[in-house]
């Protein structure tokens, strides 16, 4: 893929990491490009006239999400759709970074082509719209994904919550990776992830002196099992060499 990449959410805990992966990428500041604000969306567009948009910016607390709905709407399902606005016309490429969080947690092992939903919390549902406005664009990739911060943050880690996501250090590479190469993916679904394991499994990888905790006492409804199906991405890896 070459031309330049217009990448939102670049101050973020992903974006920061795209930033230093992605060849010939701009990372507009809110102040330039607010997703909430449609018109700097488009002036955005017009001042880089980017081949690709990396949609990353995200409201992404899943607790605070509850408390703070309208916020979450806004800059989840509205931004997104101020995106697809703007992008209508142009011939930009769009991939938009999504959540395990748009499945139940009921299974796991879920594949791109598996029914989403129904979501455990409102965070998990405003990705669940987000993808679906963002499937409006004419050419787009949805990446699937999940990731914490490079040391875990936390004294405690779920036991009982089940996940393929991994640490960001790990996980953004994949999908710098999966950005410079989106026309060449043959899907409009992605997932990109690592192995099933627990939180507390994840947690002990980095902090071997983690509590064992229970998702009963998150505060908010998680769901128990979102661990993803990555066959696809192995074999586009594969393929690629």
């Amino acid at each position: 893929m070459s031309g330049r990449i217009l990448l939102t959410g670049g101050s973020g805990r992903l974006g920061s990491y795209l930033r230093d992966l992605l060849p010939n990428v701009v990372a507009p500041s809110r102040t330039e490009l607010d997703v909430t604000r449609p018109h700097t969306i488009v002036a955005a567009l017009d001042r880089y006239h980017p081949a690709v948009v990396v949609h990353a910016a995200a409201y992404t607390n899943v607790r605070e999400a509850e408390r703070d709905r309208a916020t979450c709407w806004a800059v989840n399902v509205g931004g997104t759709r101020n995106h697809i606005r703007a992008l209508a016309g142009r011939e930009t490429f769009l991939v938009h970074i999504s959540t395990d969080y748009v499945f139940s947690g009921a299974e796991g092992g879920y594949a791109e082509d598996d029914v989403p939903g129904p979501t455990r919390n409102y965070y998990g549902l405003t990705k669940l719209a987000a993808e679906e406005i963002a499937r409006c664009a004419e050419r787009h990739l949805i990446i699937r994904t999940s990731f914490r911060p490079s040391e875990w943050p936390y004294s405690t880690a779920f036991t009982d919550v089940y996940t393929s996501q991994d640490y960001i250090d790990v996980i953004a590479p994949e999908i710098a990776l999966a950005i410079r190469r989106c026309t060449e993916v043959g899907w409009d679904t992605l997932h990109i992830a690592t192995e099933r394991k627990s939180v507390y499994d994840l947690a002990r990888r980095r902090c071997p002196g983690v509590h064992a905790g229970s998702k009963g006492d998150a505060g908010v409804d998680l769901p128990r099992d979102v661990s993803l199906d990555i066959a696809r991405w192995r074999e586009l890896k594969s393929r690629w060499g």
